[in-house]
């Protein structure tokens, strides 16, 4: 980054480090990540530099907690990506400010208030902003530039069908996103086709995380006839699931199905490895993509490291860290776009001299 001061960050709900990760590629110096999950520590802190791992409730911390992360001299950023509970359970303009459920995100808040850094961004659903929590969530930046919009992530380099709000805020001006990086998307192809072959219910010697789940014997008579970009209707009628064959299952189209190669993937979430849980069949081989490929699709390297060397993948496990993860890519992105906004600012103080 080409700023006069660096920028300094502390990443809260960090997961397993995605939008670190992101950021740290672009030059931003993240100090810690925050999270409860003790899973997490292992992939945050080996792939991440010399930043820490918290174990801390994000409702807990004080603006005292995170000052020593933010040294004199240094731009603050405040990141992170407060969990929200599936939108699914609200009846449409149902109040949600005293809902339980949106605490981390009004713990975000609040702290925002006490810690009053020079930056914020967050990524969370697209939806956030129908609900009056998001309201009170920017009552939160009294001084600050606040921009968010919900993005098309395929259009940013990031190869999933992924629509995601970023938001972003500055004391020191106005601030927005970067314009779109890819008119032509990267494919299913493009992420995973040069990957070494495995079946059902195996591991590949040199890279415990490509592993895929095993299958059923009904399962694998499913995969077997389901087509690229197809769904369950493709297969005999012996095959059908019976909550497909009820009307209220006919409209559930995309599960069991296979990717496309020439198409991006389908957005990727913690039950990514099952075939049975959306349209994450191989677009090829007769399984559900591995571990590794669905890192791949959140645009993790394919050097990180999930679990230490010589521990099998508990599929579970890594499949909530890779799910619930930013995309490194959008975490980049981010941090682009601070890059250009602070270029932005140093400019305009210049001429003001």
């Amino acid at each position: 980054m080409e700023q006069n001061l660096p920028v300094a960050c502390v990443d809260l709900f960090c997961g397993a480090g995605g939008l670190t990760h992101g950021l740290l590629k672009k030059g931003i110096q993240v100090k810690a990540g925050v999270d409860v999950d003790p899973a997490c520590r292992f992939a945050y802190e080996a792939n991440n530099g010399g930043a820490v791992f918290l174990d801390r409730d994000v409702e807990s911390l004080t603006a005292e907690d995170l000052a020593s992360y933010f040294p004199r001299g240094s731009y603050s950023l405040l990141a992170g990506c407060a969990p929200c509970q599936p939108f699914s359970t609200y009846a449409k303009g149902k109040d949600t400010t005293q809902d339980a459920k949106w605490k981390l995100l009004r713990s975000f808040g609040d702290l925002v208030r006490k810690v009053q850094p020079d930056l914020v961004t967050m990524e969370n659903v697209p939806q956030l902003p129908k609900h009056a929590i998001f309201n009170e969530f920017l009552e939160a930046f009294d001084g600050y530039h606040t921009w968010f919009e919900v993005v098309e992530c395929k259009d940013y380099g990031i190869p999933q069908r992924r629509r995601r709000l970023v938001f972003l805020a500055s004391k020191l001006g106005a601030i927005s996103l970067i314009p779109p990086t890819h008119e032509k998307h990267i494919s299913v192809a493009d992420v995973i086709r040069d990957l070494p072959e495995i079946k059902a219910g195996e591991t590949y010697p040199n890279d415990p995380l490509h592993a895929s789940a095993s299958l059923t014997e009904i399962n694998l008579k499913r995969i077997r006839q389901s087509n690229p970009g197809g769904s369950w209707q493709d297969w005999d009628e012996d095959l059908i699931a019976e909550c497909h064959r009820r009307d209220s299952g006919k409209s559930f189209r995309s599960v069991y199905g296979r990717m496309r190669w020439e198409d991006v993937a389908p957005t990727m979430t913690t039950l990514c490895y099952g075939f049975g849980n959306g349209r994450f069949g191989h677009p090829e081989q007769d399984r559900a993509i591995s571990l590794r490929e669905a890192a791949l699709f959140q645009t993790f390297p394919k050097t990180y490291q999930f679990i230490p060397k010589n521990e099998r993948a508990n599929f579970t496990v890594i499949g909530r860290l890779i799910g619930n993860a930013v995309p490194v890519r959008l975490g980049e992105v981010i941090a682009m776009s601070i890059a250009d906004h602070l270029k932005m600012v140093n400019k305009a103080e210049k001429k003001a001299n």
